[in-house]
C-alpha cells in the first residue's frame, strides 16, 4: 500500500511540476512552436524533476500491483489528484476552496479503510482469453484516440475522458496477467502488448480531452474508467478479496475515495494560477 500511495505522489506532484516548467517555458522568447516549448522546458531542473517521478511511480505502481488487489492500487492512483491539488496549492498559489479541501480529507479517509479492509492480490493467474480481451480494449483505445476530432463536440470530452481511463485499466491488469519478465516469455504474451499499446493509448485519449473538451469532464470520466473496470477484473476474474469478515469497508473505502478523486476532477490537468498569484520564476 505505501507503493501505491507512493506511486500517487509521484504522479501528482509531476503534474505540477511539468506545468510550472512548460508555463515558464511558453513565456520565454523562442521559435518553433509547441517544439519549441517543449525543448525549452527539457532543459528546466522542474520538468526532468517531473519525468523522473514519472518514471519512479509507475515502477512503484508495478511493485504494488504485484502484491496488493487491483481495487486498492487503482484508488490509490486516482489520489493522486488530491496530491495534485495540494501541491498545486503551494507551488502555482492556487487557492483551494474549503469543499476541495474537505475532498482532499475523504481521500485520505477512503484509502485509509482500503489500507484496512485489502487483502492479498488474487491467486489466479488469468486466463489467455483475458490477456487477448485487454489486448482488444487497449486497440479500442487507440482507435477511439485517434478519431478524437471526429467526435461530436457534445460529449467528446467523457468519451475520450473515459477511453483514457480503461487504457490506464488496462496497464494495470495487464501488470497482473504477465507472469514472467524472461524475453521469451514476453514476446508471446499478449499481456506484454496490451500494456504497452494501452498506455500509449491512453495518452493519446486523454492528451486529446484535454485539448478538446472540458478538464473536469475528462479528468471525472477518467478516474471512473481506471478505477471501475480494474477492480471487477480483479475481482471476478484474478481472485481479488478482502480481509476476512471486511468486505464492507473496502467497498466503502474505494467508493469514498473514488468520490473524493471526483471532487477534484478539475485538477486532472494542473490549473492556472490564479490572477492575484505571484509568478513562479524559472531558474
Amino acid at each position: 500500500m505505501l507503493c501505491a500511495l507512493g506511486a500517487a505522489v509521484c504522479f501528482g506532484t509531476a503534474t505540477v511540476l511539468q506545468a510550472v516548467a512548460a508555463r515558464a517555458a511558453s513565456v520565454q522568447e523562442g521559435r518553433g512552436g509547441e517544439a519549441g516549448v517543449l525543448l525549452r522546458a527539457l532543459r528546466q531542473w522542474r520538468y526532468l524533476a517531473g519525468l523522473a517521478l514519472d518514471g519512479l511511480g509507475f515502477v512503484l505502481q508495478v511493485v504494488a500491483l504485484r502484491s496488493l488487489p487491483l481495487y486498492a492500487v487503482s484508488a490509490a492512483l486516482a489520489s493522486s489528484l488530491a496530491v495534485t491539488a495540494v501541491v498545486a496549492a503551494r507551488l502555482l498559489r492556487v487557492r483551494l476552496r474549503r469543499g476541495e479541501w474537505a475532498a482532499v480529507g475523504v481521500v485520505c479517509a477512503g484509502l485509509a479503510m482500503l489500507g484496512l479492509a485489502s487483502g492479498t492480490e488474487g491467486d489466479r493467474a488469468g486466463s489467455d482469453a483475458l490477456r487477448f480481451a485487454m489486448l482488444g480494449v487497449a486497440v479500442g483505445v487507440l482507435a477511439v484516440g485517434l478519431a478524437g476530432g471526429l467526435l461530436p463536440e457534445r460529449g467528446r470530452g467523457l468519451v475520450l475522458g473515459l477511453a483514457a481511463g480503461f487504457g490506464f485499466g488496462v496497464v494495470e491488469v495487464a501488470v497482473r496477467l504477465i507472469d514472467s519478465v524472461a524475453v521469451a516469455e514476453l514476446v508471446v504474451n499478449p499481456a506484454t502488448y496490451a500494456l504497452l499499446l494501452g498506455g500509449g493509448a491512453a495518452f493519446l485519449a486523454l492528451t486529446s480531452a484535454l485539448q478538446r473538451g472540458s478538464v473536469t469532464v475528462a479528468t471525472a470520466a477518467m478516474v471512473i474508467g481506471e478505477t471501475i473496470g480494474p477492480a471487477v477484473v480483479g475481482v471476478v476474474w484474478l481472485g481479488d478479496r478482502t480481509r476476512e469478515g471486511l468486505a464492507w469497508l473496502a467497498v466503502l473505502g474505494f467508493v469514498v475515495a473514488v468520490a473524493g478523486a471526483l471532487a477534484l476532477a478539475r485538477f486532472g490537468e494542473a490549473p492556472a494560477e490564479t490572477p492575484t498569484a505571484r509568478p513562479v520564476e524559472s531558474r
